[in-house]
């Protein structure tokens, strides 16, 4: 069977302590999806110079935040590596050149949704990293190099969020979602109900709405790996969605089997 794909609307690292309607919404995809030999987890705060992949066989959880409780920086997500899945990952994806890296680990982007969706921390985890000095075609199309994945039982997710700015989040008594927001997360919805991969890849041509939207990439790029990944067969479903804190999106996608 070919493994779905999944894509998490992360949030907040405090997700990792709760549960809500989202991580409630993981835990009943991670049930629900057939148990991956290994998973490649594309995660918004891995953003580097370069391509690389986590390597080793027992990769660190990476408390890649500050000024949170003690409770969140307690939390260990000890899962294996894969070692043979990241040098699988460097074949699939040459000519680029694939950094097989020691140096990082799990961090919070991965972790903080597979310890819901995976509590048992038993499955293999390797982590492919964002370059951020390429265009969003680019991710686009490394996703789609990594499609014989699916049926090597590899179950392939990305962590970010479609809306993603922390610079004007509602922190008091109105936390609405700011209109701009609203439209430009319902733009999206739209462009995965329709398969229009290009209109999620060309996101920048959302004006204004998208600018506030996405001021940065790095938590929108991973979206583009799972669509990439999405079979001419397959629709994409929203397991579960919302903007908290009036600009931080929530959306979480699956195409295939779950």
């Amino acid at each position: 069977m070919r493994m779905p794909v999944i894509f998490f609307g992360h949030g907040s690292p405090m997700n990792t302590l709760a549960r809500n309607r989202y991580t409630e919404a993981w835990r009943r995809l991670g049930a629900s999806v057939p148990r991956p030999k290994a998973i490649l987890c594309v995660s918004a705060h891995w953003y580097t110079h370069g391509t690389a992949v986590t390597a080793m066989e027992r990769p660190e959880t990476i408390h890649d935040f500050h000024g949170f409780p003690q409770a969140l920086f307690d939390v260990q997500y000890p899962a294996p590596g894969d070692p043979a899945l990241a040098a699988r990952v460097g074949d699939l994806l040459a000519p680029i050149d694939v950094q097989l890296d020691q140096g990082w680990g799990l961090d919070h982007g991965a972790w903080s949704v597979l310890v819901h969706a995976f509590p048992d921390a038993d499955i293999p985890v390797v982590q492919l990293s964002i370059d951020g000095m390429q265009p969003p075609r680019f991710h686009y199309e490394v996703g789609r190099t990594l499609a014989p994945l699916r049926d090597e039982d590899v179950l392939v997710v990305g962590s970010g969020n479609v809306v993603h700015n922390l610079r004007v989040m509602r922190r008091g008594a109105d936390t609405s979602p700011y209109d701009w927001a609203v439209r430009f997360n319902e733009r999206v919805r739209e462009a995965l109900a329709a398969r229009d991969h290009d209109a999620l890849i060309e996101y920048e041509a959302g004006g204004p709405d998208a600018a506030l939207s996405i001021p940065t990439p790095e938590h929108y790029l991973p979206l583009l790996y799972i669509v990439a990944l999405q079979a001419p067969d397959e629709e994409m479903s929203i397991a579960v969605d919302g903007i908290e804190m009036g600009s931080l999106g929530m959306l979480t996608a699956v195409a295939g089997g779950a």
